[in-house]
């Protein structure tokens, strides 16, 4: 027979495993500039569909998470529209290599990777470097804090 107390252990066990996947859910966290401009205002399908960091225009904006995205060309803002985060790149658009410790740092657009079909943007180029050999373990450590962190 099920006590009453053992009840309790396992409904707070499985709320206690859902927190991550609630906090994951509720950290909408945009590396955005004094504008409210994603990414240095970068087009985020470009890095898929072009291969390559391209700016985007004024004229060709979509906002969305709380941020304001530019694009290249139309078909890609339309794409971003349809699924924005299959674009989005992870971690806010932050560094991937500092979420992995639990910071924030800004990026620079050129400084990017897709890995398994997801953008992750870095500090510079040099951290890229350091980053992409360990990509799997830092993305991996990444996804572990990013639910907890907050800015300062």
């Amino acid at each position: 027979m099920v006590t009453f107390l053992t009840l309790c252990r396992f409904f707070l066990t499985l709320t206690l495993m859902m927190v991550p996947y609630l906090s994951l859910a509720a950290n909408n966290l945009i590396n955005i500039d004094e504008d409210a401009v994603a990414i240095h205002g970068y087009d985020p399908v470009a890095y898929f569909d072009a291969g390559k960091a391209e700016r985007g225009q004024s004229n060709l904006s979509y906002r969305w998470s709380g941020a304001t995205w530019l694009f290249s060309v139309a078909r890609n803002r339309q794409a971003f529209i349809d699924n924005p985060r299959k674009y989005a790149p992870q971690f806010g658009g932050f560094c991937a290599y500092a979420a992995s410790y639990g910071q924030f740092a800004d990026i620079d657009p050129e400084a990017w990777t897709i890995v398994n079909g997801k953008l992750y943007l870095n500090y510079s180029v040099r951290v890229r470097e350091i980053w992409r050999p360990r990509s799997g373990e830092f993305i991996g450590d990444a996804e572990q804090l990013w639910p907890t962190m907050e800015m300062p």
